[in-house]
C-alpha cells in the first residue's frame, strides 16, 4: 500500500518494550496476523538488552479493533513486556528536503556534546529522523540521519559547533553515493604514518636541526615546497643507499592504519597514497599494505649513495590533487565519489578536490577548510565517516 494509498486510512501504533529475547518480533507478527491488517511502517531498536519494537498497521476491519488491542496486551504480558497502542490515521509525515547523515565523533561522546548537536541540527531547521550507534571503540560514533536543512549549511553550522565543544563531525548528502566511493587517497607523513620520512633521512645523516630550520622557513613562507624540497634533499648528499632499509625499518604505522586500509579493501574499496615524501617508503608501504595506487617523491640514487637530489615529477601541494583526479580516472571512480585524507596545507588542493576531504589531527587552516576533521589519533575512526560500522571492521578483521 502506497503512502498515497495510506494517507486518510485509520491506523494503529503498536508499541512493545521490556526485556529483549529471540522471537518477540516474530511472536508480535503472528499476534498481528490473525486480524489480517497491513503493516505500514516499523522499527526496532535493542540498547544493553531493552527492545523497543514499533509497529504501524491498518486498523483492523469491522469492530475488532478491541479484540486486538487486547490480544496484543495479554501476549506481551505473556512474555513480561509492555504494551501501548495508539489510534490515529496515515503513516508518518513526510521527512523535509533536504537529507543528510551526520556522523559524531566523542573521545568519550558526552550527554552535553550530544544535546548541543542535537541542539544546532535544530536551529538549522534539520529534524533527527534516526540516530543509532556505529561503533563503541576506539571511539563513540554515532550517526544522525536528518532531513530538512541542505547538506551544506548544516555542515558549516555543525563544523563550528564541533571546534567549540571538542567532538568530530562530518556531514554527508544521504544517498546511494554514500556506499559507493570507492577511492581513498591518504598523505603519508602525520597521516598513515607517524613520522616526517625526511627527518628520518636526516637522523642518518646528522643533519636534523639543519632539515628542521629549512622546514620552518617553508612553513614561514619564506619558501615554496618545491625549493624546501630540493633544500632539505641536498642536504641528505653522500648518504650510502643501505640508509633506505634502515628508514623503512623505522617507519611507524599510526594506529588504526591497518585496520583502516584492510577494511576498506574487504569491502571492495581501492586505496592509494600520494606523498611529498619518497617512493623509497611509500613502494614499501604499498607492498605490505596492499595499496592500489602510490605515488611520492624519488631521491636519486648514483654508485650507491644518494646525490642529494630528485628525480621525475615533483609531489608538491598541486601534485596531490592533480595525482587524486589520476588515480580516480584509473579506478574508474567518479571524482565526488572519492574520499581524500590529509594533515598539511599541501593536502588542501587533494582534500577539497575530493567527494570528502578529511583533515587527520590536522593545523588549523586545514580543519578549516577541509569538509570535516577527525581530531583522535586512530586512522581507522574515518571509516565510521564513510557509515562503515563497528560490526563491519571485525568482520573484515576475520575475511
Amino acid at each position: 500500500m502506497s503512502a498515497s494509498q495510506t494517507s486518510d486510512v485509520p491506523t494503529l501504533l503498536v508499541k512493545i518494550f521490556g526485556k529483549d529475547r529471540p522471537g518477540i518480533t516474530a511472536g508480535l507478527m503472528d499476534t498481528l496476523a490473525a486480524y489480517s491488517v497491513d503493516v505500514v511502517d516499523i522499527e526496532q531498536v535493542v540498547t544493553r538488552g531493552r527492545i523497543v519494537l514499533c509497529v504501524l498497521v491498518t486498523k483492523p476491519a469491522g469492530d475488532a479493533e478491541g479484540e486486538l488491542r487486547a490480544t496484543v496486551h495479554s501476549w506481551a504480558e505473556s512474555l513480561k513486556l509492555s504494551a501501548e497502542i495508539i489510534s490515529g490515521t496515515g503513516d508518518n509525515r513526510p521527512r523535509g528536503t533536504g537529507r543528510s547523515h551526520v556522523t559524531v565523533l566523542g573521545h568519550p561522546l558526552t550527554a552535553e556534546s550530544t544535546a548541543t548537536i542535537a541542539a544546532r541540527i535544530t536551529a538549522t531547521g534539520g529534524n533527527i529522523d534516526r540516530i543509532f550507534r556505529l561503533a563503541k571503540y576506539p571511539v563513540t560514533a554515532v550517526e544522525f540521519a536528518v532531513s530538512g536543512a541542505e547538506t551544506e549549511p548544516l555542515r558549516t553550522a555543525l563544523a563550528t559547533t564541533a571546534a567549540q565543544i571538542g567532538v568530530d563531525v562530518a556531514v554527508v548528502s544521504a544517498g546511494l553515493h554514500r556506499r559507493a566511493q570507492r577511492l581513498v587517497v591518504m598523505d603519508v607523513d602525520s597521516t598513515l604514518i607517524q613520522d616526517e620520512v625526511i627527518e628520518l633521512f636526516a637522523a642518518h645523516a646528522g643533519c636534523e636541526a639543519e632539515v628542521a630550520e629549512v622546514t620552518e622557513r617553508a612553513m614561514r613562507g619564506e619558501l615554496d615546497f618545491e625549493q624546501s624540497l630540493h633544500a632539505r634533499v641536498a642536504l641528505l648528499a653522500g648518504l650510502d643507499a643501505s640508509v633506505v632499509e634502515k628508514v623503512r625499518s623505522e617507519v611507524r604505522l599510526t594506529p588504526g592504519a591497518r585496520t583502516l586500509v584492510r577494511t576498506l579493501k574487504t569491502l571492495g574499496y581501492q586505496v592509494g597514497v600520494v606523498s611529498g615524501g619518497f617512493t623509497q617508503v611509500t613502494d614499501d608501504l604499498r607492498e605490505r599494505l596492499g595499496l592500489d595506487f602510490a605515488q611520492a617523491n624519488t631521491l636519486e640514487i648514483v654508485d650507491g649513495k644518494l646525490t642529494g637530489k630528485v628525480t621525475g615529477e615533483i609531489v608538491d601541494r598541486a601534485g596531490k590533487a592533480r595525482l587524486l583526479r589520476r588515480f580516480a580516472e584509473e579506478a574508474g571512480v567518479p571524482l565526488a565519489q572519492t574520499v581524500a585524507i590529509g594533515d598539511g596545507a599541501n593536502d588542501l588542493d587533494m582534500l577539497n578536490a575530493a567527494g570528502l576531504g578529511v583533515a587527520f589531527n590536522a593545523k588549523p587552516v586545514v580543519r578549516e577548510a577541509a569538509h570535516t576533521a577527525v581530531n583522535v589519533p586512530f586512522l581507522d575512526a574515518v571509516l565510521y565517516l564513510l557509515g562503515i560500522t563497528r560490526e563491519e571492521v571485525e568482520a573484515a578483521d576475520l575475511a
